[in-house]
C-alpha cells in the first residue's frame, strides 16, 4: 500500500502579518516626512499617519491569528508572525504611550502658569502671521479648574534678579529650547511687563504650538509666567505642561549660572 506524503500545515497569516507590518512601517515613515515638512498640510499628513497605525493594528491581529494556528495545529509561519508583530509593536509603542496619557490627563489644549490672569497672546500683525491668523481663545473656568487639579506643579518662576536680566534669561532659554521667537519686548513702557512671543514645534511630529512669556517686574526681582496653547486637536496629551516645565527649568538653570 502506497503511503501519502505528510504535508505540514502552513499558516498564511504569518507572512501576511510581516507584509502588512512592513507596509505600515513604510506608510508611517512617509507620513512623518510629510508632517515634518512645513510646506505640507497637517490634516492629510496626520490622516496618512493614521492609516499607518491602522495597518500596524491589522498586522498585530494577523500575527495573533497565526500564533493561534501554530499553537493548535503546529503550523509553520511562526518566524514571519513574530517579525510582523515586532515591527507593528515598534510603530504602535509611542501612540500607545500617548493614548495612556490621554486616559490619565484631562482634555486640555491651553496651559498657563497664571490661571487667574493668564498671559495674553500678542495681537500684532507679525504674531498673527506666525500663528497662521489664529488667536488662542481664553479657556473657561472649567478648563482652568481641570488644569489646577491635573498640573499643580505648573507655577510661575520668581527670580531675585533685575527684570531686564530676567528677560534676557527668558529669551536665551527660548533660544536654547529651539523656539521660533516672533516678538521680544523688553520690560518697561506703559505696562511695564516684558513679553516673548514664540512658536514651538514638537520633536517627533514637528507640529506648531503657540507660546507667550510674560516677565513682570517686582520690587524684589521679576516673575516669569508662561502660556502654551496647541493649534490642533482637543487634547494636548500633557505636552503643553511638559513644555512649560522644561522651559522654566531652563530659565532657572541659567539664573543659577548668573549668580
Amino acid at each position: 500500500m502506497r503511503r501519502l506524503p505528510f504535508e505540514e500545515p502552513v499558516t498564511r497569516a504569518g507572512p501576511l502579518a510581516r507584509t502588512v507590518a512592513g507596509l505600515a512601517l513604510f506608510v508611517s515613515l512617509f507620513a512623518l516626512v510629510l508632517v515634518r515638512d512645513p510646506r505640507a498640510e497637517a490634516g492629510p499628513a496626520l490622516a496618512t499617519l493614521g492609516a499607518g497605525l491602522v495597518l500596524a493594528v491589522t498586522a498585530v491581529g494577523l500575527a495573533t491569528f497565526a500564533f493561534v494556528r501554530v499553537w493548535r495545529e503546529g503550523a509553520r509561519g511562526l518566524g514571519a508572525a513574530l517579525a510582523g508583530l515586532f515591527v507593528a509593536c515598534l510603530i504602535l509603542a509611542y501612540p500607545a504611550f500617548v493614548g495612556l496619557r490621554a486616559l490619565r490627563l484631562p482634555a486640555l489644549t491651553d496651559i498657563s502658569t497664571d490661571i487667574d490672569n493668564p498671559p495674553a497672546f500678542s495681537r500684532s500683525r507679525t504674531a498673527f502671521a506666525a500663528r497662521d491668523g489664529r488667536y488662542p481663545p481664553d479657556p473657561g473656568p472649567a478648563a482652568r479648574a481641570s488644569q489646577r487639579a491635573a498640573y499643580p506643579q505648573v507655577a510661575p518662576l520668581t527670580l531675585d534678579l533685575d527684570a531686564d536680566v530676567a528677560f534676557e534669561l527668558a529669551r536665551k532659554a527660548a533660544v536654547n529650547r529651539r523656539w521660533q521667537i516672533v516678538e521680544a519686548i523688553r520690560p518697561g513702557g506703559r505696562i511695564g511687563n516684558g513679553r516673548i512671543e514664540a512658536v514651538s514645534r514638537g520633536l517627533l511630529l514637528n507640529l506648531a504650538d503657540d507660546v507667550t512669556v510674560r516677565v513682570h517686574p517686582r520690587a524684589d526681582g521679576a516673575r516669569i509666567d508662561v502660556r502654551s496653547a496647541s493649534r490642533l486637536g482637543s487634547h494636548d496629551f500633557g505636552g503643553n505642561a511638559d513644555r512649560i516645565r522644561a522651559y522654566l527649568d531652563e530659565v532657572a538653570n541659567l539664573a543659577i549660572a548668573v549668580k
